[in-house]
């Protein structure tokens, strides 16, 4: 007897994703001029958009430097390692779904180095937890210290960012210097948990302790901090650059306003961003600096493109280089996944 045929399903959560790209795309060209866009990039100015192509490859280089301080504590770690494997693991994100990247760019480099998986990905939340805070004080710093009118939405937005960013941060310094009060804390929660969910938090604790043990120190988290600032100054200089290209004035802190917008619309689950990246520039632009529409989206397009393109196509021929596919490095991810867990 042969067997049934088997159904082709296709996963929900890629029906969720093509649905929310394809809303955010429509949202973003509904009301734009296609013809007076494509003039705009025509006129755009070569020169700013080749020197924000070279900001952002010194982005990945600030982020490499910045991984290696956090690293530090493992093991000697080459810059080149750190630097390749950067590139690698933000080219997996930009082309595969469910952030990929974020897996095995440190299983990549531990497995590289010799240092153990658990504590390289831990660093990794850590770095994560640094964009998060820096961008926050960045963006209420440019609310509440910049001459642009926000609106009380937004100065309200400045005030959570602010305080929600630097209680975060203490935290941080005071469980960088004690981990294992996170320990104890999490131990007398799951009590009162169920026993699955009890396991996840076990689970999800014991990789951020790592990773809090991995700084040893409150001073070294203090440097990675400075580092971080340093990434998204250089970010927000290449998105300067690429507005002065279409003739957009961005005072130089108000530019944090418009990182502030755009690292919530490459936080939204589309492939690369798309859509969601150029909606919240388009409206960050127009609402803050007066940008006329149709301006404001052939920017958007060519800074999507000066963010990812050129890191992609450098993350491509590396891969080329050590033997890499897409394919592979996505059926590497259930074992980069099981690396990741601390022991029990």
């Amino acid at each position: 007897m042969s067997a049934p045929p088997t159904r082709f399903r296709i996963p929900w959560h890629a029906v969720v994703i093509a649905i929310l790209t394809i809303g955010l795309l429509w949202l973003f060209f509904r009301n734009v001029d296609l013809a007076a866009a494509w003039a705009a990039v025509t006129r755009a100015h070569l020169g700013y958009i080749a020197a924000a192509v070279g900001v952002m490859f010194a982005v990945y280089s600030l982020r490499a430097q910045r991984w290696l301080i956090l690293l530090q504590p493992l093991g000697p770690v080459r810059w080149s390692t750190a630097f390749r494997t950067t590139v690698i693991g933000f080219t997996v994100i930009f082309l595969l779904p469910g952030r990929v990247g974020e897996i095995l760019r440190p299983y990549l480099l531990a497995r590289r180095e010799g240092l153990n998986a658990a504590s390289t990905f831990a660093t990794v939340i850590v770095e994560r937890l640094l964009d998060v805070v820096t961008v926050s004080l960045l963006f209420a710093g440019a609310v509440f210290f910049s001459d642009i009118d926000v609106g009380e939405r937004v100065k309200f937005a400045g005030i959570v960012a602010a305080v929600g960013s630097g209680t975060a941060l203490a935290i941080l310094c005071v469980l960088a210097g004690h981990p294992e009060r996170l320990g104890r804390f999490a131990g007398r929660l799951s009590r009162r948990l169920p026993a699955k969910v009890a396991d996840a938090v076990a689970r999800i604790v014991r990789t951020f302790t790592e990773g809090l043990v991995v700084l040893r120190s409150p001073a070294r988290l203090g440097i990675a901090a400075i580092w971080s600032v340093g990434v998204w100054v250089t970010i927000g200089l290449s998105i300067w650059l690429t507005s002065r290209a279409f003739d957009l004035t961005l005072s130089a802190i108000g530019t944090f306003i418009v990182v502030g917008y755009l690292a919530v619309g490459v936080s939204v689950p589309t492939p690369g961003g798309v859509g969601g990246f150029e909606v919240l520039y388009k409206e960050a632009v127009t609402t803050f600096f007066g940008a006329n529409p149709d301006v404001a989206a052939a920017a958007a397009i060519v800074l999507h493109a000066v963010s990812f393109v050129p890191v992609t196509i450098l993350g491509l021929v590396l891969m080329w280089q050590d033997g890499l596919t897409l394919g592979g490095l996505k059926n590497m991810r259930a074992e980069a996944k099981a690396a990741e867990q601390p022991p029990v």
